[in-house]
């Protein structure tokens, strides 16, 4: 079961061309499109005469053509031309998705389209901030989106998993002072990790003389993960008003189930240092690359285990808080939109406030 009424990452822009875009979307089968006038629109991916993908099709000026019988779909689904005859039969539509291009990324509304403002779109200026530089992808993950949700809220595994790029001293992971913060539609989690050994990804890009401070902040809405992270040289902390740091990154994270236990991560690694020299964006991409494929091996693994092992308890951790309360928020959120669908009234959820410091 997915939440349906939610801006949701589809794509970055420059995907988007004239040419059709055909994803699984929440398990339904999406095609997006780029009209010659540059609007960008997305539909059911069947045309409604014989079920062709209508991404086997082409655009033709601010419409989509089936590749078939040459049946043509404004961009809201509607069918409006059907060749050899003037009448278009009564009902000739296919689905229509809002779909917003916004700070360089495509957001989709799968569900009810009254409900779909484009002012719930989460803002990311970073993309086009001068004072960062930025990269990114776009990855299948053979596991359900929670597991990638887990992985990215709960740092501590950062130690253990990624020692050749970003890991530094496994037990500075373990022990860094928490501080998690739940609100009715989300999560924060901040890490302070205080004089840790610089890791391999930071040394490469700055030549740390010593020892360092690590500031990481993790900001969860579903459907998307931002992380800010700062680090200084020790005991200088971190600049929390403009973040700003000797050396600060920024990774978007745009979580969109595929279907049940298959998941698009669209991701882009942003830095602050350097940012004029394309060679450093292109090492730091590298880094970063390399530790999401290293998280990808594992959270496909646990996804396999699963699987296999569906009636096996598992036993939380106190790093498991910011993760924990991620996956209420998801289940209230959609037990919300299943009661407003009865027409009943959900009860608000709580603001909670969670301080741990080891």
């Amino acid at each position: 079961m997915f939440l349906k009424n939610n801006w949701y990452v589809a794509g970055f822009g420059e995907e988007l061309t004239t040419t059709p875009l055909a994803r699984t979307l929440l398990g339904e089968p999406v095609v997006m499109f780029r009209t010659e006038s540059g609007e960008v629109a997305a539909l059911e991916d069947r045309c409604c005469h014989r079920n062709l993908p209508l991404s086997h099709g082409k655009v033709e000026g601010n419409s989509l053509s089936c590749g078939y019988h040459g049946m043509v779909y404004n961009t809201t689904g509607q069918c409006i031309r059907v060749p050899g005859q003037d009448v278009i039969p009564s009902g000739a539509c296919v689905m229509h998705f809002p779909l917003v291009e916004k700070d360089g990324v495509l957001w989709i509304w799968m569900g009810d389209a009254d409900k779909a403002s484009p002012g719930r779109i989460p803002d990311y200026p970073i993309h086009s901030d001068p004072r960062w530089a930025h990269k990114g992808n776009h990855y299948t993950i053979n596991c359900h989106h929670e597991l990638i949700n887990d992985n990215l809220i709960d740092l501590s595994h950062v130690g253990y998993v990624h020692g050749k790029t970003i890991g530094g001293t496994p037990g500075a992971h373990s022990e860094a002072q928490i501080s998690t913060e739940r609100r009715d539609d989300g999560v924060t989690v901040r890490r302070f990790m205080p004089g840790t050994v610089p890791p391999p990804t930071y040394q490469r890009a700055m030549n740390f003389a010593g020892n360092i401070d690590r500031w990481m902040e993790i900001r969860f809405v579903p459907g998307l993960i931002r992380i800010y992270i700062g680090v200084n040289d020790a005991g200088q902390g971190f600049d929390e008003k403009t973040q700003m740091d000797k050396m600060g990154m920024r990774i978007f994270n745009g979580i969109t189930p595929e279907t049940e236990n298959t998941t698009h991560y669209f991701w882009t690694a942003a830095h602050n240092f350097r940012v004029t020299e394309p060679e450093v964006t292109n090492n730091f991409y590298g880094e970063i690359s390399a530790t999401f494929e290293e998280d990808r091996t594992v959270v496909e693994a646990q996804q396999q285990r699963f699987e296999q092992f569906p009636g096996r308890k598992n036993v939380h951790i106190k790093t498991d808080a910011g993760g924990i309360h991620a996956r209420r928020v998801i289940t209230q959120l959609i037990e919300a939109e299943r009661l407003a669908e009865k027409g009943n009234q959900a009860p608000a959820g709580p603001v909670i406030r969670i301080a741990q410091t080891v």
